[in-house]
């Protein structure tokens, strides 16, 4: 059985994760990629003078849940453009 990849952005000073942040609801939402070519264009789009402290890390559609439950994330945006941005929003 096959699962989805999906590219994630983490923080190498302190290990978290790229994420978008509801601050009327003080909600995070995980930042997913379909390629990591589309998280480094991101980056490099959108704050290429922080783009080297980050890393990509791939993982499987099995390992979200584990992920969000672990840093308390409401949801997940899927990145469908990384350089306009356009985000999809889904909440758990």
């Amino acid at each position: 059985m096959l699962s989805q990849l999906y590219y994630l952005l983490r923080s190498r000073q302190d290990g978290q994760y790229l994420a978008a942040r509801d601050q009327a609801q003080d909600q995070r939402y995980l930042l997913l990629f379909t390629a990591d070519y589309d998280a480094l264009s991101y980056l490099n789009t959108h704050a290429p003078d922080v783009a080297e402290q980050f890393a990509v890390e791939s993982v499987t559609s099995t390992q979200l849940k584990p992920v969000l439950d672990r840093w308390g994330y409401k949801g997940m945006g899927l990145v469908k453009d990384p350089r306009l941005p356009t985000i999809e929003f889904m909440a758990r």
